[in-house]
Formats: C-alpha cells, sequence, structure tokens
C-alpha cells in the first residue's frame, strides 16, 4: 500500500473536483497512456490500469467517500475492509466497460464479445386486465400473444438444407480487425465482418418460408397462471416463452403484465380492502345487522347502538391473500350514516319530536347557546 500513488494525483485533480472535472481527467490520461497507442510498452499499460483504477472509484460518489476517509485502506482486503469487493488484479482488461462509456470501444484488445455466439432471445411483453376478484383469488388465462417463434421448415437454421457454411472472411469469428485513423494516429479495433454480417457463417441457401431468418411471427395461444394476491403493475414472468434466440441461444422470457378492473364495492391497500356500508341515522342510533359484501360473498355485520359516522369494522384475515403465503390481509367496513334529502310533513314532525325529546332528556335548552354550554358542561363534569 505504501508505493500506491493518491487516486487524486494520478488523475491530476483537485480533491475539491467536480465529476466532471474528474471524468475529463480521466478521459485525458486514458487516451495518453492507451495500450494500443503504445504497443508492448508495460510502463504505460501500468499507468492506463492505475488511471481506471482511480477513476473507478472516485467516479463513484461511495467509494469516493470511502477513499476521502480511509485512504487506500478503504479498498483493501487485506487490511479487513473489503469495500470493493475483489481489488484491481484483474490486468487493464476489466476497465474495458468504463473505457468504451468514453470512447465507443474503437480501441483494439481482447475484451471484445464474439458476436457469432449464442444469444439468448428478446423478451416479449404484454398485458392482461383482470378482475377485482381474479387478482384477489388467483385465475388461470389463455391469452394470444404476436410473437417470432422458431421456422418449422428450417428447424432454425435459416437454410433449405439446415446447415451453414462457415465465412471465410472472419474465418468464422463474426470479426474483423481495421485500420482506422485518428488524432492518435493508425488505430487498430475490431469490427463485424462485412461479409456475413458479424454471423460468421453465411446461409448459401436460405428457407423459402422465414427469409433465411430462421423465424417467423405468429399469433401463439398461451396458458398463463396468476398467483392470488397479485397486484396492479405486478407481472408473471414465464420462462423460455418469448422470441427465438440467436446462434443457437435460449429463448427469451414471456412478461404479462397485471391490470385489475375497479370493483364499485371495494378498494384495495395493499392485501387490505375496504368497503362503505350506508345505514340509516335510526340504525345507527339504535344497532342493527346488516348484509355486508365479501370478497367471498354476503356476509352478516352487527352494528351496535351508538355507531357513529366513520366507524371503521376490521375483519380479520377477510382481505387479500398475500403472495405464495399462507395468510392474508383484513377487510375494513366503514360506516357511512345516509342521511335523506326529502321529507314528508309527518316524518318532518317525528324528527322534530325526537329532537325536543333528546334535548329534554339531557337537560338543555334548544338555544344554540344553551346546547352549547350544555354540550362542554357535560364533557367538563
Amino acid at each position: 500500500m505504501a508505493d500506491k500513488r493518491d487516486y487524486y494525483e494520478v488523475l491530476g485533480v483537485d480533491k475539491n473536483a467536480s465529476a466532471d472535472e474528474i471524468k475529463k481527467a480521466y478521459r485525458k490520461v486514458a487516451k495518453m497512456y492507451h495500450p494500443d497507442l503504445h504497443p508492448g510498452d508495460a510502463d504505460a499499460e501500468a499507468k492506463f490500469k492505475e488511471a481506471n483504477e482511480a477513476y473507478d472509484v472516485l467516479s463513484d460518489a461511495e467509494k469516493k467517500s470511502k477513499y476521502d476517509q480511509f485512504g487506500h485502506a478503504a479498498f483493501d482486503q487485506t487490511a479487513g475492509g473489503g469495500a470493493y469487493g475483489g481489488g484491481f488484479g484483474g490486468g487493464f482488461g476489466g476497465f474495458e466497460d468504463i473505457f468504451s462509456s468514453f470512447f465507443g470501444g474503437g480501441f483494439g484488445g481482447g475484451g471484445a464479445s464474439r458476436r457469432n455466439a449464442p444469444q439468448k432471445g428478446e423478451n416479449v411483453k404484454t398485458f392482461v386486465d383482470l378482475t377485482f376478484l381474479e387478482a384477489a383469488f388467483g385465475v388461470e388465462k389463455e391469452i394470444n400473444i404476436n410473437k417470432f417463434v422458431q421456422c418449422d421448415d428450417c428447424l432454425g437454421t435459416g437454410s433449405k438444407s439446415k446447415t451453414k457454411t462457415k465465412c471465410t472472411g472472419c474465418n468464422g469469428t463474426g470479426t474483423v480487425r481495421k485500420v482506422s485513423n485518428s488524432v492518435f494516429g493508425q488505430i487498430m479495433r475490431e469490427a463485424p465482418c462485412d461479409k456475413c454480417g458479424g454471423s460468421g457463417s453465411i446461409i448459401t441457401d436460405p428457407c423459402g418460408s422465414c427469409a433465411g431468418r430462421g423465424k417467423v411471427r405468429r399469433n401463439v395461444n398461451m396458458t398463463v397462471k396468476f398467483p392470488a394476491g397479485i397486484n396492479e403493475g405486478q407481472s408473471v414472468s414465464m420462462s423460455g416463452k418469448g422470441n427465438p434466440g440467436v446462434n443457437g441461444g435460449p429463448f427469451g422470457d414471456l412478461l404479462v403484465g397485471v391490470r385489475i378492473k375497479d370493483d364499485p364495492r371495494f378498494e384495495r391497500d395493499g392485501y387490505d380492502v375496504y368497503e362503505e356500508i350506508k345505514i340509516s341515522f335510526a340504525q345507527a342510533a339504535i344497532g342493527c345487522s346488516v348484509q355486508i359484501d365479501s370478497l367471498e360473498g354476503k356476509i352478516e355485520l352487527k352494528i351496535p347502538e351508538g355507531t357513529q359516522y366513520g366507524t371503521k369494522f376490521r375483519l380479520k384475515g377477510k382481505g387479500i391473500p398475500k403472495l405464495q403465503q399462507s395468510t392474508r390481509g383484513d377487510l375494513y367496513v366503514i360506516v357511512v350514516i345516509d342521511v335523506p334529502t326529502k321529507l314528508n310533513e309527518s316524518q318532518k314532525n317525528i324528527l322534530k319530536e325526537f329532537d325536543s325529546a333528546t334535548d329534554n332528556l339531557l337537560g338543555g335548552t334548544q338555544t344554540a347557546e344553551g346546547s352549547k354550554k350544555n354540550f362542554f358542561g357535560k364533557k367538563k363534569k
């Protein structure tokens, strides 16, 4: 650790340098010492690696904070810190992604992946609408999607004879090395083979059904199982049900997103369900039993006398089943007092008599001021 240079010194920036200043300094040093410009120069390679190491730390806010506090010891595995998780001992090739993010991968080297290697197919995404209860208890749905499938005639090879010929332009690798001019002089870089398009092979007898692509687009019916408790915005993943892979790679996945239709009776909050019920003033005052909706159907709920507007009753375990669990959320029933808007004279007189009798029972007066005093007097008592 003693002979490791300070990261700020490596990039030539101050400790208070901004992220943009650190990025610009890194670009300058990396270009200066890139091994493609100094083939066989071990010192240039070491400095290029050193610059990548410094930038990897200083460009990350969390790593930079640890470095500012503990120095190189923050990333020294032997010192017990282990903050970096592996150190930098893998050679400068490990920093290919950092450098490519700036310079577009224009420099050569062994980091470029082979284009003719097997590649997983693309994922296919679609959406399905579920009812409130279907999402709550789970359901199986038959869906129809338009996607690529493997061509039956050529078995995905793209060739009538189901064979391919190795490309002579790249010797089957899919890439060729090209020399291009830049501000640094001539640069050697890897590029897709023009002859085979980067596939590494050539089809001499294209399949007529798929035009040599090895896949065709079709409407496909599939059965999708949605688990109990699935919620809006979540999705079901079906492995290997997406588009075909490339160069013999595996199929992609099918991702089925969920949209849940509104239910006029229920509102969902996580795994809990909320429901409003309307009762009359008389029912709230003297108590009653009412039929309410639950996820399983009608059930009876007892309303005690003196129930107030907005009272919330909890029915434990009557909510949404929890994903991959044996427990459920709760059902909350909120009471709303239904105040009549149209009364006949007889009904009005009955309410006036009730109001008068209530005032007499409370020992108050019918004036607003008297009622107010009576109410607060009782509260104080």
